[in-house]
């Protein structure tokens, strides 16, 4: 295994391991605005929620690696301490591109990009009337990690309002995964995309389950059972019952553990699994 130390090896070479390795990112299409009222639209993948009491989101619009002075972003929540947060999803994801291009200060994202700018109701900053989520939000902190190029800016920010676009909702009022269609950053120049084919349901555990450690010993080290799988039969909330396990005495009689073990993981059958290596 390759073994990195950050002050070892250039800065431009340690960005590309973290955000290739860190991923897939939301986005953060921040809109701000500066204390001569000229609006800015940038997008960071360095961001993400951290609390809802109170309703925290954090993004860091770090130095600009080539000329290593700060962004735009930066100076305008330094000046005046508001975000609009718009999420991208992947109708506007082209677009979003547009406006990180390095425009001059004093252009219009919004006017290079073609978005449009709709008046926020407690910030000054605008909103993009195309982003599914638009989150107007109060800076409550700004903490420099560094300086020159490549060095974060954390920007700490207070949920003040949302706007949700209702044709995203699901009938119980809830933000339906299948129809926001976000996008994430990966490393390099590409991206990801959230749509239905990609998704997949992973319920966390609400109660204390059987555990990785508790599992017989033949189960851990078996070669036919995948990682996932194991996930799987260590994430159960009770053991087979003891039916089961003489069930499976008579069956591995007339059949393979392979056999009996594929077929069960085929059908999802995880206790049935556990209970066969419990039988043999």
């Amino acid at each position: 295994m390759k073994t990195i130390i950050p002050g070892e090896i250039p800065i431009p070479q340690l960005h590309q391991f973290l955000i290739g390795s860190v991923a897939p990112r939301p986005i953060c299409f921040a809109s701000t605005i500066d204390s001569e009222g000229v609006p800015n639209l940038a997008p960071f993948s360095f961001f993400n929620v951290f609390s809802a009491n109170p309703p925290i989101l954090i993004f860091a619009p770090n130095n600009s690696g080539r000329t290593g002075l700060p962004k735009d972003t930066l100076l305008n929540v330094k000046q005046v301490p508001e975000v609009v947060i718009n999420m991208v999803n992947h109708e506007i994801v082209e677009k979003m591109n547009v406006a990180a291009a390095p425009w001059d200060k004093g252009i219009s994202e919004f006017d290079k990009a073609g978005f449009t700018a709709v008046k926020s109701d407690l910030v000054k900053p605008f909103r993009v009337k195309e982003s599914p989520v638009q989150i107007e939000c109060r800076v409550i902190e700004i903490k420099e990690m560094g300086t020159g190029g490549g060095a974060g800016n954390i920007v700490i920010c207070q949920v003040e309002k949302l706007h949700i676009d209702e044709a995203i909702l699901n009938d119980e009022g809830k933000i339906d995964q299948h129809k926001i269609n976000l996008v994430g950053r990966l490393g390099g120049s590409w991206y990801s995309r959230s749509n239905t084919p990609s998704l997949f349901e992973l319920k966390q555990p609400m109660q204390a389950t059987i555990g990785y450690d508790a599992l017989p010993v033949s189960l851990k080290g078996s070669t036919i059972i995948s990682a996932n799988v194991l996930g799987k039969i260590s994430s159960l909330l009770e053991w087979p019952k003891e039916a089961q396990i003489e069930k499976a005495k008579e069956d591995l009689q007339n059949g393979t553990l392979t056999d009996l073990v594929t077929k069960s993981i085929q059908k999802e059958d995880y206790s049935r699994v556990l209970a066969i290596y419990l039988a043999n």
